[in-house]
């Protein structure tokens, strides 16, 4: 709270920090500066409030937005002025396109000091043009302007980012002074007009919004639409509870479930395993086009051949459900498209709808799939080491963007029953390879925070151009208490380009496209101070896994050779089109 000699720069900048812990905020990222110097100290003062400080700004953004995925809360972010802001963009773009609730409070020069010559001094508003969810400019501190204005913009701000998660800005002018002992002191009656504000702990505006129900006319056509042969497509699903709601509605239905590797679903019983490699099969794709109707639920699936076959197939109906009335179907194919939050929307759709026997035969069919990936990828290789990572991974899991999440959603062996992986993150909302070591620490420091580990470790798996471009990150990884396993899979350059049929035929493959760069991470690791591994065998790999997984933070390092999983994969879909599926006919 304002105390006795603070000026008004810091005034200001304690109301705000102390609007958005009440508000629900518990966690603030700091990059050091000096025109942000009132809302650093207001921060170092606060007595609830976690203060994580970065160097990098843009490892920060990252960094803050893994801690907001894992918390289930936004985390507030605090930046100087000039181009310190305009570190924070990748991560504001990816907090937009995957709905993560981020608060950035931008430090700026007053007006008068923008485009004279100042220092440091840039046009900070609208600089994230329309990605923020919520963008305000305030002005510069005045003792005519009533406090309640800046504590209701913060109120705004936070409903706008219940109603429509992402980013939002606020960005935060000072003219000097900037630090306590300077300037004129507060006039004793400031604060005269929140007195209500100052006897109670909550926020000084409340909304509450009703709730709304399904009409008859929407349940009958529900009933409708269920009571035909269907699927079920779970997408991007970053809710555990939302997607066991999903579970359960397929299960209810009697629908195959087809779920992305981002859904949280793609390892329960009811799931169909392998059905990129699957849809090879001519059998496979004929016993999947019996199915009438789809429900989509999320979006932005890995797999291209699933989403290819679900534009191609003649539905009857296609559906989408999600929380977000954003578009999510990149080829408009939808009939009807349901706004709502995902676990209640299926949570009532199951109570008024008869439960059914499973009218497919799908899992049969994939498992002649899963038995061809046991005998071709027991050895040492990018896919053999994909194919074996969910098996040994109990705690938190981010993907990285580009191969690793492709061969994942692709091969990813289930681990028993009973014995499910954990949370499953990406950062696929703009699929950027920049970031991901900053998120998967802002991750780890979450579930601990949280306590929502079970003493798993946070494991990240990411390719190695993915990890050259944010290796500043590796200095959030010596935080203490982390723990964290960093599966680093080194295929000397973007070894996806290999996969892109314009690519890899270009004779600019090489110097235009893979950028091989002929480098191992030993030394970095040994820079951070990380412990590090290179295995060379399945059995090495999982022996150094399962000693990483006993606390800290572990660099493990697997090499390959460049266009091996090129080839691997082009003799899997070939093996795949030629397996000897059993007859739908014949099943039970």
């Amino acid at each position: 709270m304002i105390r006795a000699g603070d000026h008004l720069n810091l005034g200001w900048a304690r109301l705000i920090l102390e609007e958005l812990w009440r508000l629900g905020v518990r966690d603030l990222c700091i990059a050091p500066g000096s025109r942000s110097a009132p809302l650093t100290l207001a921060a170092a003062d606060h007595p609830h409030l976690r203060s994580h400080c970065h160097f990098d700004e843009r490892g920060l953004g990252f960094f803050a937005l893994g801690l907001a995925k894992s918390s289930d809360r936004p985390v507030a972010l605090i930046t100087t002025s000039g181009t310190a802001v305009a570190n924070l963009y990748p991560a504001v773009i990816e907090a937009r396109l995957s709905r993560v609730p981020l608060i950035i409070l931008s430090a700026d020069r007053p007006p008068e000091l923008i485009d004279c010559g100042a220092n440091q001094a840039i046009a900070q508003p609208g600089l994230f043009a329309g990605y923020p969810v919520f963008a305000q400019n305030l002005p510069t501190p005045e003792l005519r302007i009533d406090p309640r204005f800046l504590l209701g913009t913060l109120d705004q701000l936070w409903q706008t980012l219940q109603c429509n998660p992402g980013p939002a800005h606020l960005n935060c002018p000072f003219a000097e002074p900037l630090y306590p002992g300077q300037g004129e002191p507060l006039p004793d009656a400031y604060l005269d007009g929140l007195r209500h504000w100052l006897n109670h702990d909550q926020p000084l505006t409340r909304y509450i919004q009703p709730s709304a129900l399904a009409t008859d006319k929407e349940l009958a056509s529900w009933i409708e639409f269920a009571s035909q042969p269907g699927v079920i497509v779970a997408g991007q699903i970053p809710d555990p509870a939302a997607a066991t709601a999903v579970q359960a509605l397929a299960r209810h239905l009697g629908w195959p479930l087809l779920a992305d590797v981002q859904s949280q679903l793609r390892f329960v019983p009811e799931a169909i395993t392998h059905v990129d490699l699957a849809l090879h099969h001519p059998g496979f794709q004929q016993q999947l086009a019996g199915s009438r109707v789809v429900l989509q639920v999320g979006g932005r699936l890995i797999s291209k051949r699933l989403s290819q076959f679900i534009s191609q197939h003649g539905w009857q109906a296609r559906w989408q459900l999600d929380d977000s009335a954003e578009r999510l179907v990149p080829d408009y194919g939808l009939d009807r498209r349901l706004v709502a939050p995902i676990a209640a929307w299926c949570q009532r759709h199951i109570a008024c709808t008869p439960a059914a026997p499973r009218w497919d035969h799908l899992d049969n069919l994939s498992a002649p799939v899963a038995s061809l990936l046991d005998q071709r990828l027991g050895h040492w290789s990018e896919l053999g080491l994909a194919h074996r990572l969910c098996a040994l991974v109990s705690g938190p899991l981010l993907l990285g963007n580009s191969l690793p999440a492709r061969l994942l959603d692709m091969l990813g062996q289930p681990r028993p029953a009973d014995d499910q992986p954990g949370r499953i993150f990406s950062n696929r909302g703009a699929s950027g390879i920049d970031g991901l070591i900053a998120t998967a620490s802002g991750i780890a420091l979450g579930m601990v925070q949280e306590n929502t580990t079970g003493g798993q470790p946070t494991t990240l798996l990411i390719g190695d151009t993915s990890a050259l471009h944010d290796l500043n990150s590796l200095a959030l990884l010596r935080r203490p208490g982390l723990n964290l396993v960093l599966v680093l899979v080194n295929n000397d350059g973007g070894s996806i380009f290999t996969l892109l049929p314009g690519a890899a035929q270009s004779p600019a493959l090489e110097g235009f496209f893979r950028l091989p760069h002929g480098l191992d991470f030993a030394h970095a690791a040994a820079q951070f101070g990380l412990r590090y591994q290179a295995p060379t065998r399945l059995d090495e790999f999982a022996h150094s896994y399962q000693r990483a997984c006993q606390g800290g933070v572990t660099l493990i390092e697997c090499r390959f050779p460049a266009e091996e999983a090129a080839r691997q994969l082009a003799e899997l879909a070939a093996a795949c089109r030629t397996l000897d599926l059993p007859d739908v006919a014949d099943q039970p």
